[in-house]
Formats: C-alpha cells, sequence, structure tokens
C-alpha cells in the first residue's frame, strides 16, 4: 500500500486532505477544553457531553418545527444558562480547591449532562441536516482528481473562523489577557483585582457555544448520537501534541492528528490487520509525550522545590 501511495500521489495527497479538514473539526472540540483549561487549569472532562447536550436540543428544536436560525439562537441561550449554571453551583464552590478536585467534579459533571440529556430529550439517534450538500466539488474533482465534498469544506471553514476568533480574542483584549492570569494564579489575579467569578462564568459561556458549533457539525455528519460524547476522548491525543494551554497548539494537533489517522488507515493499516484509525493516534500521542510532555507549544513548568 505504501508502494501505491508513491505510485498515485494524487491518492495520497486526497487522503492527506481529507484528514487535514477531519483534523480541523476536531481541533474545534479541543478547543473547549483549552478555553476551561486557561481559565481553570484543569481538564473539562466534561466537553463532550456538552457538545452531545447542544446537539440533541438544536436537532430536537428542529423536530419540533422551530425555524433553523431560531432553533440556533435557543439552543445558544439554553448552552449558556447551563454552562453559567454550572460554574455558579459547581465550580464557584470549589475555588482555590486543589485541581484533582475540580477534575473529579468535572468527572462528575459529565455523566450528569449525559444523563440530563438522555432524560429530556431520550437516547434516539437522529440526523440533522444543516442544508450543505454532501456531493464533491466538480471543479476540483475535474481538474486534479480530488474528491472533497462541499460539506467538508464549510465544516472546515467553519470550524477554521472559529479557532481564528478565539485566537485574536485570547491574545489581543484585555479579558483574554485576564484569562491567562486567572490560569497562572488564582490568588495572584484576583489580589489585582481581576474577578475571578466572572472570568470563569465567561469562560464557560464560551464552551458552550463552543459545544453548540462542534455539536451542529459533528451531528451533522456522523448523526446525534451518543457517541458524540466520546468527542472529547477524541480531543486527548490533539491537546497533547498541542498543549492544552495554546489555541494555535488546538489548530496545528487537529491537523496533525486528523491526517496522520487517515494516513495511517489507509498506507499502515494493511500491514497490520487495518482498523488501526481509532488508536494509532493515541500511540503516537503516547510516544511524543515521553520527549516533549507540555505539546508543541504548551508552556514548560518549572517548579523549585
Amino acid at each position: 500500500m505504501l508502494e501505491f501511495a508513491f505510485q498515485e500521489p494524487m491518492f495520497a495527497l486526497e487522503v492527506i486532505i481529507g484528514g487535514l479538514l477531519s483534523g480541523i473539526m476536531y481541533s474545534l472540540v479541543a478547543l473547549g477544553f483549552v478555553l476551561i483549561f486557561k481559565a481553570s487549569g484543569i481538564f473539562n472532562f466534561a466537553q463532550g457531553a456538552l457538545v452531545l447536550f447542544a446537539a440533541l436540543t438544536f436537532v430536537k428544536m428542529l423536530e419540533f418545527g422551530v425555524n433553523f436560525w431560531l432553533a440556533i439562537v435557543i439552543t445558544l441561550a439554553i448552552m449558556m444558562v447551563l454552562a453559567l449554571s454550572i460554574e455558579r453551583v459547581v465550580l464557584r464552590p470549589l475555588v482555590n480547591q486543589p485541581l484533582i478536585i475540580l477534575f473529579m467534579a468535572t468527572i462528575g459533571l459529565n455523566f450528569l449532562i449525559e444523563g440530563l440529556a438522555q432524560g429530556i430529550w431520550g437516547a434516539e439517534v437522529h440526523s440533522l441536516d444543516l442544508g450543505i450538500p454532501e456531493e464533491p466539488l466538480e471543479g476540483l474533482m475535474d481538474a486534479v482528481g480530488i474528491s472533497i465534498t462541499y460539506f467538508e469544506l464549510a465544516s472546515a471553514g467553519i470550524a477554521a473562523a472559529m479557532v481564528f476568533g478565539l485566537s485574536i480574542f485570547f491574545n489581543k483584549t484585555r479579558v483574554g489577557r485576564a484569562l491567562r492570569a486567572v490560569a497562572d494564579d488564582h490568588q495572584a489575579a484576583m489580589s489585582v483585582g481581576i474577578p475571578l467569578q466572572h472570568i470563569w462564568a465567561l469562560t464557560w459561556a464560551a464552551a458552550g457555544i463552543v459545544a453548540l458549533v462542534a455539536g451542529m457539525l459533528w451531528g451533522a455528519k456522523i448523526g446525534v448520537q451518543f457517541s458524540l460524547a466520546l468527542l472529547a476522548l477524541k480531543a486527548l491525543p490533539v491537546l497533547i501534541l498541542g498543549g492544552f494551554d495554546s489555541v494555535a497548539g488546538a489548530i496545528v494537533g487537529g491537523l496533525i492528528i486528523g491526517a496522520l489517522e487517515k494516513f495511517s488507515e489507509v498506507f499502515i493499516g494493511p500491514y497490520v490487520g487495518g482498523a488501526i484509525e481509532n488508536w494509532f493516534p493515541y500511540v503516537f500521542a503516547t510516544v511524543f509525550l515521553l520527549f516533549r510532555p507540555q505539546g508543541l507549544f504548551g508552556q514548560k513548568i518549572i517548579e523549585r522545590v
């Protein structure tokens, strides 16, 4: 198969491009984790459940006959209320507690939100049509023989726009700098007048928005079902490669993992029995950890003892 890749470079290029487009969508999921990690220094295990809840809420609004754009507004409002409630009821009482306690709280939130979604909207699998055609771009297919669908291109564009917007937000705004200060040291941030509760509330609200966009795109791609909650696991290799506190790292990590999983499945899988797409990125990320634990763009932490 590797020989075929060299003989048919356009096929290999098509596989890599398809992986890169999927990787941008992985970056979108990883962004939710980066947002929370930047503000609190914890890995938000409940982000996958937020994606599921957002997708289920949106698709049920459509099934109730709500206009498409109104359904987005209603779902966005529900996600922001949910995110703010999480911050107010669960996380605010845990300010300045050890990070392991905050992490365990997000694990509990994951199961709570999954159960809440199933209790409110049911456990059926739903199809979601965003009005973006699934047909390949004819001009590109005719010109170079590469098959890329309108949906893949539109999804990558939407995800890239959100990633770019959040990158500017973190690096160019006062709130973005405050987020980084809060993540570095809660006590020091509060001592200089940064309102910790407001920053956390804003961050969780933004994570809810990211979850909605990710839920819509992934729900349209694979269906709105409870496997969407497992997207949190898909984002792990992305975060390990890019760094847990870097928006740029989420982009680069997603692109690498997306291309790697497709390339490994098509060109390496046949030599080892196939079906390696789901686990090969984790093996790669584990090996990567041995050489650069903080990721490509993560901050190297040095502690004096």
